[in-house]
């Protein structure tokens, strides 16, 4: 009698939870294969088999415990096979969005003919993956970039060249730190493929309006990513937007970490420059030759190019901007999120001393007693080295002198500088690091002292003292946007300005919630992106008017070094006794500079550790 009370008991229990809990493994799951980024057919697999075995599991109720079971083991079975498989496919990158674009004719070039293809609307041309070098492979790794061979034929220039040798990041590891940087999780379920990597990577790709005009404006963009990741085919600085604005827009790619900044003495002894880690840069000025020689062909002018970008990138730029090997080979640049040109660079660049110790332990790591052995290793396997190579160094040919004093001594390149910094540069960062740790006013002091020591920890906990008692997690993120990017920037701004340089300086402040004011976030804006991302959900009008006010600063700055245009907010160029900036945000127009207290700290320190 007491177990038929029980079977209507039992039986209510496996209809609410039995549904509830599958409805939570469905959704955990999903979510999993959503941050995967694919490939899309294993969701379906994945909810074929989950229905499979819901249904399954209601027919085998009342059965034995172990029959009961089947359905369970089975989807466990099925997921042992799906989740290593979720990962995202590779791909060759098509050089347009639509995938049957019409050919371009033929275009001549001082290496070969290539043919490119038109934009949807036909508006732009669009010729991608030019090989500006030789494939650095084979004996050509750890060389100075050679002299592309010239080629027979008509090169398909319709898909981007593959990506430089890198490690790419779990794209799970990568979805959660996005979902605690916003605050929040939309699903898209896009299944977005990776971009194919390969040594040989020495490409470039050109935008040019599709008319018939000459002595048009370059802009070459320097992709970022540490110096160990990116690649030219990046969709936030896509050149289309430029080049309706009659800019021709170039993307360069260049060799990265072990391959593109590894050092050794053998290779300093071998080269005829003396010159050694610092290829990835060497690549970078080979390209500006490249253009410089064939500009003409693409409608452009060789004594109008400006180089710009973002993060490594602009490092990059700001290392071009003092070797002496690119003097004469462009007007103005452009510099977003980093800099070198500061007493000691706090990322991106180190000691000869330092990249030369590295690159003997590289050796030892793969029990390699030559450079020959070592240019044996398979690129697959050398790309997996323990050591991180994302730095640039003093190697007496590319660069002479540290940035800082090339500038000091006035012998920097550019004539014009646009540069300047989010607000939240650093969050990117520094969240990562602390992730299940934030800080707080408990431990910020000791974080502090592990950057800057005792004494510099307490002048800055003295500094921000009310602010750390109001937020320190966002005050640390603060200190540490401070000291790794925006200083560098100001320092780069009054560097530039004392040598006679026009410059003019930024901050970008605008909000959305999802890309917000974080390290790299203004790159979309910058060269009118915004409304091309298939994300629609993250941008709003306000976004699109932002957009299309930095993309004709930005494409102003390149025609004629001066950002302003009309209809625009006037930009002043920056002067070190005003210290204003203008404003990149909600609001477009001047502002003070409310860091120029922590800058001096900032320079104190480094004055203090450089004596």
């Amino acid at each position: 009698m007491e177990e038929k009370k029980t079977r209507p008991i039992k039986g209510i229990l496996f209809w609410i939870f039995f549904p509830l809990i599958t409805l939570i493994i469905t959704a955990l799951l999903l979510f999993y294969l959503d941050l995967a980024n694919g490939p899309l057919i294993l969701m379906i697999i994945e909810c074929i088999a989950i229905f499979v075995a819901f249904v399954i599991r209601i027919m085998l109720r009342g059965k034995r415990f172990v029959f009961r079971m089947i359905p369970f083991l089975a989807l466990v079975a099925t997921n042992l096979i799906i989740i290593p498989l979720a990962k995202p496919s590779v791909t060759v990158y098509n050089a347009t969005k639509g995938k049957n674009n019409e050919y371009t004719e033929v275009l001549k070039l001082a290496n070969g003919d290539i043919k490119g293809v038109y934009n949807e609307d036909k508006t732009v041309k669009v010729y991608a993956g030019i090989p500006y070098a030789k494939a650095p492979v084979g004996d050509l790794r750890w060389k100075e970039p050679v002299d592309v061979e010239n080629w027979l034929g008509v090169r398909d220039c319709s898909k981007f060249g593959a990506r430089a040798m890198q490690t790419d990041q779990n794209p799970v590891i990568d979805g959660l730190v996005e979902i605690y940087g916003q605050g929040t999780y939309v699903p898209n379920f896009i299944m977005e493929p990776r971009q194919n990597m390969s040594e040989d990577c020495l490409y470039l790709n050109v935008w040019r309006p599709n008319n018939d005009k000459k002595d048009l404006p370059i802009c070459v963009y320097i992709h970022g990513g540490s110096l160990t990741g990116g690649s030219g085919a990046g969709s936030d600085f896509n050149g289309e937007e430029m080049a309706k604005l009659d800019v021709v827009f170039i993307s360069i790619q260049y060799r990265l970490g072990v391959f593109g900044y590894f050092a050794h003495p053998d290779l300093q002894a071998e080269s005829s420059n003396h010159t050694t880690g610092n290829y990835g840069l060497l690549d970078q000025i080979k390209a500006l030759e490249w253009i410089n020689k064939n500009a003409s062909y693409f409608g452009g002018d060789a004594s109008n190019i400006t180089i710009a970008g973002e993060s490594a990138g602009s490092s990059s730029v700001s290392a071009i901007c003092s070797s002496p090997l690119a003097k004469g080979l462009f007007k103005r640049a452009i510099g977003e999120s980093s800099s070198l040109v500061v007493k000691q660079a706090p990322h991106t660049y180190r000691k000869i001393e330092d990249a030369l110790k590295m690159g003997q332990d590289i050796m030892k790591e793969y029990e390699c007693n030559s450079i020959s052995e070592l240019r044996n290793v398979p690129a697959d396997k050398l790309i997996k080295t323990k050591y991180t190579n994302s730095s640039m160094t003093l190697d007496g040919y590319a660069l002479t002198k540290n940035p800082y004093d090339v500038y000091k001594d006035g012998e920097n390149n550019e004539e014009a500088l646009l540069n300047g910094y989010n607000v939240h540069e650093g969050d990117a960062f520094v969240i990562p690091q602390f992730l299940f740790s934030p800080t707080n006013k408990g431990n910020i002091k000791e974080r502090l002292t592990t950057i800057f020591g005792d004494v510099y920890a307490e002048k800055w906990c003295e500094l921000y003292k009310d602010e750390i008692e109001k937020d320190a997690f966002s005050t640390m993120n603060k200190i540490f946007s401070n000291y790794w990017f925006l200083q560098p920037h100001y320092s780069w701004s009054n560097m530039a300005f004392n040598n006679g340089v026009t410059v003019y300086s930024y901050q970008f402040t605008k909000e959305n919630h999802y890309r917000s004011t974080h390290h790299a976030g203004e790159i979309i804006y910058a060269y009118g992106n915004v409304k091309n991302d298939p994300k629609t959900y993250r941008f709003n009008e306000s976004d699109l008017k932002l957009s299309n006010i930095m993309l004709n600063y930005w494409a102003n700055f390149v025609k004629t070094g001066n950002p302003n245009g009309e209809g625009l907010e006037t930009w002043n160029p920056y002067d070190p006794n005003k210290n204003k900036l203008q404003e990149l945000g909600a609001r477009v127009g001047e502002k003070d500079d409310e860091n120029l207290a922590a800058f001096a700290l900032i320079d104190e320190y480094l004055d203090y550790i450089l004596k």
